[in-house]
């Protein structure tokens, strides 16, 4: 069924239950997007939708280029379903950001219409890749360059542990 969903959720960190998965079929693989106004973070998930690897950071070069490069990435990886991380504030309500993040996701919806596109509450994720690759000792100048993939990489991992919990 395409269209945009809004997941509320909070940041799941318990590790995934394995056993709930592991009867699924495959389905397709997910494409996690982390939006930002310079870059796109992107990750993909596994076509058993267990585990979330991050995949590339785009640079932002206007809506035409963008959707072409998501075009390639989407076909080169079989992906069925798009999962876009939505930054709300932390009490809850949208801010610029998170408007300029529902409007791409529109636009995604316009471009891929036979494709489920999900808005995953992504609060905290970018934090959270900063303490990570802050405990892996990487440089300030390394961080900048992976960061928005491992973000990605955070909220579609959130998504499928979620989604997990949800499969029979």
């Amino acid at each position: 069924m395409p269209g945009i969903f809004f997941i509320n959720t909070a940041l799941l960190l318990a590790e995934p239950d394995h056993t709930l998965q592991a009867s699924r079929k495959s389905m397709g693989k997910i494409l996690g997007l982390d939006v930002g106004e310079k870059t796109i973070g992107v990750a993909v998930s596994d076509e058993l939708r267990w585990t979330a690897q991050g995949l590339t950071t785009l640079k932002r070069a206007g809506k035409t280029r963008d959707l072409s490069a998501l075009t390639t990435l989407i076909d080169t990886h079989n992906v069925e379903e798009i999962v876009i991380g939505l930054p709300k504030n932390m009490n809850n309500t949208l801010g610029e950001q998170a408007e300029k993040v529902l409007k791409f996701s529109r636009l995604l919806e316009t471009q891929f219409q036979d494709m489920k596109i999900t808005l995953w509450d992504e609060r905290l994720t970018t934090s959270a890749a900063d303490r990570i690759l802050l405990r892996a000792d990487m440089s300030r100048k390394k961080r900048k360059k992976v960061i928005n993939t491992l973000a990605a990489a955070l909220i579609l991992q959130n998504y499928l542990d979620a989604t997990a919990l949800e499969s029979p």
